[in-house]
C-alpha cells in the first residue's frame, strides 16, 4: 500500500480556505491549522459572550474541506440580518458555538463539525483559547485586537500574543513532524498569517522539518498592514518574528492584472505585490513565479485549481 503524502496548510481569513479547495481533491492527507487571533464581527461577539476563541476562520476552513451540497454551503455562510440578538451572526459560526458548549470543549467542537461536514482532512486551531493579537507600530505606538490593527493606517513594526501562556496543540505539533509539505499563506500576512507562527513551538516545528516549505504569497498589498510590501518584504517579515529561512520555497503570481481591476483596487489603496527575485533569491529562497490568479466580479482571487497543481508538484518532486 501507497503511504499517502500529508500536508499541512498554515494561516487563516480567505486565503488559506482557497489553498485547501485546490489540495482536497486530491489522494493526500490534509491539516489545517487555523489562526484563532480574530475579534471582530460574529466571532468577536461569540468570543467575548461566550469566552470561547473565535469560530469564524475555522468555519470558513471546514467549508472549504467539506463534502456537503452547495446549497448547505451556502446555509453555514448565511449571516443573519435582522434588528435581534443574531444581527451579524452566520450560522456556522453559532454551529460551532453550539458544538463547543455540548463538548465543553473547542477542539473536540471542531471535530465534531468536521464530521458533520464530511471534512477532507482535519481542522485545529492554532490554539485551544483566545488569543489576543496586538501590534508595535513603527513610531512606537501599541495596538491590541485584530480588528484594529490595520485601522491604524501606520508601519507595523512587530506583532505580538497575549496571554504569556500559550500552548500549541499536541495535534498540530505532532502534524508538522510528519509532513511532507508545510504550506503558509496566502492571507492577511500580520493578522492571519504571523499570529500562528508566534503560537509557542509552531515556528520551531515547522523550522526542523524536513518537510518542503512553501509560502504562497499575497497578489496584492493591504492597506494598513502591507503597504508597498514586496515579496521580498513578506518574507522579511515573517523572518523577522520567528527563526530566519523558516520557508524555502516562494510561489508568487507572474498574470497581469487588467488596468480597470487595477484602478478599483488602487481606490482601496492596494496594488500589486512585485516580485523581487534577486532579493528572494539572495534569502536563499526557490522562487516560482508563473500565473497564479483569476477574477471574478472584479475581485481578484487565487486560482485555487493553480496552486493545488503546483503545490502537488511541489510535493511530488519533494528531494528536488
Amino acid at each position: 500500500m501507497v503511504k499517502r503524502k500529508k500536508v499541512v496548510a498554515i494561516g487563516g481569513g480567505t486565503g488559506l480556505p482557497g489553498v485547501l479547495r485546490g489540495l482536497k481533491k486530491y489522494p493526500i492527507d490534509i491539516t489545517a491549522i487555523v489562526t484563532v487571533a480574530d475579534d471582530g464581527g460574529s466571532s468577536g461577539m461569540l468570543r467575548n459572550e461566550l469566552r470561547m476563541p473565535p469560530p469564524g476562520d475555522i468555519r470558513n476552513v471546514l467549508v472549504a474541506l467539506s463534502d456537503v451540497e452547495p446549497v448547505f454551503e451556502k446555509l453555514l455562510q448565511h449571516r443573519f440580518r435582522s434588528d435581534s440578538g443574531l444581527n451579524g451572526h452566520s450560522l456556522g459560526n453559532l454551529l460551532i458555538a453550539a458544538l463547543t458548549s455540548i463538548t465543553g470543549d473547542f477542539v473536540k467542537g471542531v471535530r465534531e463539525m468536521s464530521h458533520i461536514l464530511n471534512v477532507h482532512g482535519e481542522v485545529l486551531p492554532a490554539a485551544d483559547q483566545s488569543i489576543v493579537l496586538g501590534a508595535v507600530m513603527s513610531d512606537g505606538m501599541v495596538v491590541e485586537g485584530e480588528s484594529q490593527i490595520p485601522k491604524v493606517n501606520k508601519k507595523i513594526a512587530r506583532v505580538f500574543l497575549k496571554p504569556d501562556e500559550i500552548r500549541p496543540l499536541p495535534e498540530s505539533i505532532k502534524a508538522i513532524r510528519e509532513a511532507d509539505l508545510i504550506t503558509l499563506g496566502p492571507g492577511s500576512l500580520y493578522t492571519s498569517v504571523i499570529p500562528n507562527l508566534l503560537v509557542p513551538g509552531l515556528a520551531e516545528e515547522i523550522f526542523r522539518s524536513e518537510a518542503k516549505k512553501v509560502y504562497v504569497c499575497n497578489v496584492m498589498t493591504q492597506k494598513g498592514e502591507t503597504d508597498g510590501y514586496s515579496a521580498a518584504d513578506h518574507i522579511a517579515a515573517i523572518n523577522s518574528h520567528v527563526t530566519p529561512h523558516l520557508v524555502d520555497t516562494i510561489l508568487a503570481n507572474s498574470r497581469p492584472i487588467e488596468p480597470e481591476i487595477l484602478e478599483r483596487y488602487a481606490r482601496e489603496e492596494a496594488e500589486p505585490v512585485s516580485v523581487d527575485r534577486d532579493r528572494l533569491s539572495r534569502q536563499g529562497l526557490n522562487v516560482i513565479s508563473t500565473p497564479l490568479i483569476k477574477v471574478a466580479g472584479g475581485v481578484i482571487r487565487h486560482d485555487e485549481a493553480a496552486v493545488g497543481r503546483l503545490l502537488m508538484s511541489l510535493l511530488e518532486d519533494k528531494k528536488g
